[in-house]
């Protein structure tokens, strides 16, 4: 199979290149694709080297599939140029996501949505991925009225640039003499503010929780309430997640429901220190999940913590498994 992987010396496109390679995915030719000053540089995969190209020289190859991880600006340029030459797209931007003629897949939970129609298909956001795979059982079972989230979220999740900043301030630099993405320090602190604010008072990324869990579980009447941080930990997100349901349950049966979603551990044994963190989610494709309780503050309530690699599967995972869906169905051929 012919896989051009657009965005490809960035940190979602390096971590596609791995998870292709980790998973064995039929790539025969790869056409890595970058922006002008990347063109000619030389990448491995598959103990081969290959040539990052321009857009337009992997168009010309008529690629059979193109995993994008390029920018929402990128994307609308670029991935209908992909798909007019008969090449399927797996989009990692929000370009796509809220696109009624595009789909939004988690393929554990709503892989059934894809069609042999389907050319430009979208990979949601790195938050709403690891929060809706170990739900959404739950939303069968139970029926879920609300969500309350807060979003505990890595400096990768901004990219090379970011991680760099928070490299130089624990290096000692002052604020003002080093590159600076985020409008503050970001080690020893906390930012309230992930993308840009809305006149609601709440930011994109915030929004984006709540219009892509509704798109993905096919139910707009659950309400959703969430708060996104920025926090000084290079890989990972973590969430704190709370549920109100229609229906009563048990926590065993709810640990049973997350235990059997594939992707999803249970880690949840408080009384021995056993719980998700971060730094042992890093470099795992599965999402991880504990603190599971009782919200006695509500009748049918839940509160549980989700940390994810969101480079893995709140990235790169996730898209290359759309692939492998598209394979499954025929769609694409290995």
């Amino acid at each position: 199979m012919k896989v051009a992987v657009v965005g490809a010396t960035g940190l979602v496109g390096t971590r596609m290149l791995e998870v292709l390679a980790e998973r064995n995915f039929p790539v025969t030719e790869l056409y890595p694709v970058a922006s002008a000053k990347s063109v000619g540089r030389k990448i491995t995969f598959q103990g081969k080297e290959w040539t990052v190209m321009s857009a337009d020289e992997a168009i010309a190859k008529h690629p059979d599939l193109a995993l994008f991880s390029a920018g929402g600006s990128t994307s609308a340029e670029l991935a209908p140029k992909f798909a007019a030459v008969g090449c399927r797209v797996v989009d990692n931007s929000s370009q796509w996501r809220m696109d009624p003629t595009k789909k939004l897949v988690v393929p554990e939970i709503n892989g059934d949505v894809l069609e042999e129609s389907d050319y430009i298909i979208a990979n949601p956001n790195c938050s709403t991925i690891q929060m809706l795979l170990p739900l959404a059982a739950l939303h069968q079972a139970y029926k879920i009225k609300r969500i309350v989230v807060s979003t505990y979220q890595s400096v990768t999740g901004t990219g090379y640039k970011a991680v760099d900043q928070m490299k130089a301030e624990r290096a000692g630099g002052k604020w003002g003499e080093y590159p600076a993405v985020y409008p503050y320090p970001i080690d020893q602190n906390i930012l309230p503010h992930i993308d840009s604010f809305l006149e609601t008072g709440y930011t994109k990324e915030e929004m984006k929780m709540v219009n892509e869990t509704h798109k993905i579980l096919r139910d707009d009447t659950i309400g959703v309430s969430p708060t996104t941080v920025r926090v000084p930990v290079q890989g990972g997100h973590s969430e704190s997640v709370n549920l109100e349901f229609e229906k009563d349950f048990t926590l065993d049966d709810v640990r049973k429901l997350m235990a059997e979603t594939p992707g999803v551990i249970v880690q949840d044994d408080p009384a021995n220190n056993v719980y998700p963190m971060p730094l042992f989610a890093w470099g795992k494709n599965e999402v991880f999940v504990g603190r599971i309780r009782r919200d006695p503050s509500v009748k049918y309530g839940l509160n549980f913590w989700c940390v994810a690699d969101n480079l893995r599967k709140g990235a790169a995972t996730n898209a290359v498994q759309i692939a492998e869906l598209l394979i499954a169905k025929g769609f694409l051929k290995a």
